[in-house]
């Protein structure tokens, strides 16, 4: 299923939330957000609609890093010392062969370490919390660990803290009911999925 549908489904189950609990109208439509957001969660593992909405494109880094290394070149050609000019040519070069192999997945690593870092700083357990996700995402195979038990656990822990800071009722449930609802629309029993959700991981690796 695409990520569009997930975030539909997540949304309708957001504001199914608000509406049970009979929210006002702002409320409603952070449940909404919040549901939207929760359905993607789990395609984080991937240069999905989410993760590249919240981090840099890696091309423009690419080019950006690769335009500063040509810069320096060209600024240590100028430079009056050999030893200072043959080195920053080398860094030069070094950032351009470096700056080729930069992909979105370590944009989304280096996204997860800034949050991680700002959530540490201002002492927002939930954000930190947030960042590791988003690390550990990065790093992880599609359909693997975002997609299990494990990772639903990891992400309740998030929203009963977001909850928690917010004091706003229905989040935890609305975050919950998203995620878990991005896996049971992957899973196999449906039609039009060829693979499945490793939901026992790490303990076993079959799909469902």
């Amino acid at each position: 299923m695409n990520g569009t549908a997930h975030m539909a489904i997540g949304a309708t189950i957001g504001f199914l939330t608000a509406n049970t609990l009979q929210t006002d109208p702002t409320t409603t439509l952070f449940l909404v957000g919040v549901g939207g957001v929760s359905g993607l969660m789990p395609d984080m593992d991937i240069d999905g609609k989410l993760s590249n909405k919240i981090t840099f494109s890696h091309k423009f880094i690419r080019t950006l890093a690769q335009t500063i290394g040509v810069l320096m070149i060209i600024y240590s050609l100028l430079a009056s010392s050999e030893t200072e000019r043959w080195l920053g040519v080398g860094a030069g070069i070094g950032i351009i062969i470096i700056s080729s192999f930069i992909t979105q997945r370590h944009m989304l690593t280096l996204t997860g370490l800034g949050i991680l870092g700002t959530g540490l700083s201002l002492d927002i357990s939930w954000l930190w919390l947030l960042g590791v996700y988003i690390i550990l995402a990065s790093f992880t195979p599609h359909r693997s660990y975002t997609h299990s038990i494990a990772g639903v656990l990891f992400f309740g822990v998030i929203a009963f803290q977001f909850q928690e800071t917010l004091g706003t009722e229905g989040i935890f449930t609305t975050c919950i009911l998203g995620y878990i609802s991005h896996l049971l629309a992957d899973m196999k029993f449906l039609p039009f999925n060829k693979r499945g959700v490793k939901l026992l991981l790490p303990f076993f690796s079959k799909e469902f």
